[in-house]
């Protein structure tokens, strides 16, 4: 269909007649992301009234809904799963004209400041520590203790403009700083709080207790980056009267640290009474559960 087809197609959008709407609106829908240009243009550009108006926000907002659950399908279905790319496409759904180059340019001249100060002669304790003084000394992330349940804690670009997060986001930041610098370093998903374990690869077993708790440690992004061991983690699972399993001290994976933030999201929208926003999050996150 050629420009002025859509547009006439467009100028019909207000039709008293929900059944004549419904099959505009069908057929808009089909065209995907490309048709938005000349809705968002007839919006700004035609006084057709209110009806007009919120009909076409309806769509243009359908239309990027579906473009954010079919990218984070071919994401979850590709072989790398990239942690950034996933959390790029759940910024999309609430902010779809995402500067996403500002979002990585931010992020990479953290990864350069901290790699100017690592080198590979460091143990991991010293390299996590270079980290913790560039994130949250140099560039001043924190925690945010005061309003944790707040939506901006959940979205990357927001956590990168206040320099606070939650511990799911401020932990994601942690591992792309460290991924993108080859530290072994992964998200564990433990209940109620989001961590980090440093881990080796390679382990002998016959090391002294010393050194092997300098290969695997723990970290908790929340709290400026502090290291601590497994019994930690046994103490705040006894705490929540759990039963220890294995997931709750070994790395997740991209695809559930993403779900986490959705989940994450649908309970902030819940606080703030977003009942659309909280049923689209879950026809996402039900999407990922497939994967």
């Amino acid at each position: 269909m050629d420009g002025m087809e859509l547009n006439a197609l467009i100028s019909l959008i207000d039709d008293p007649d929900e059944e004549i709407y419904a099959q505009i609106k069908s057929k808009l829908l089909s065209f995907g992301p490309e048709v938005i240009p000349l809705l968002e243009d007839a919006w700004e550009n035609h006084a057709l009234g209110l009806l007009f108006q919120s009909r076409i926000e309806d769509i243009v907002h359908l239309i990027h809904f579906e473009d954010v659950k079919s990218h984070l399908c071919q994401w979850a279905e590709s072989d790398e799963q990239d942690l950034l790319e996933g959390m790029l496409l759940v910024n999309r759904y609430q902010y779809p004209d995402l500067d996403q180059d500002k979002i990585r340019t931010r992020i990479n001249q953290i990864i350069k400041d901290v790699w100017i100060e690592i080198n590979d002669d460091l143990t991991g304790f010293e390299q996590i520590k270079v980290i913790n003084h560039i994130l949250y000394e140099v560039h001043g992330f924190r925690g945010n203790h005061t309003h944790f349940h707040a939506l901006q804690n959940s979205y990357l670009n927001n956590v990168l403009e206040t320099h606070k997060g939650n511990p799911l986001s401020l932990g994601v930041l942690y591992l792309l700083i460290a991924q993108s610098l080859n530290l072994p370093l992964y998200g564990v998903n433990l209940p109620h709080h989001f961590i980090l374990i440093y881990q080796t690869p390679h382990i002998e077993t016959n090391l002294p207790q010393e050194e092997k708790d300098q290969l695997v440690f723990y970290i908790n992004a929340f709290s400026r980056g502090n290291i601590f061991p497994r019994e930690e983690i046994d103490k705040h699972i006894q705490q929540l009267k759990l039963d220890p399993v294995p997931g709750f001290y070994q790395p997740c994976s991209h695809i559930v640290i993403v779900k986490q933030v959705i989940n994450h999201l649908i309970n902030s929208y819940k606080v703030g009474g977003y009942p659309d926003k909280i049923r689209e999050l879950g026809e996402i996150r039900d999407l990922l559960d497939r994967y």
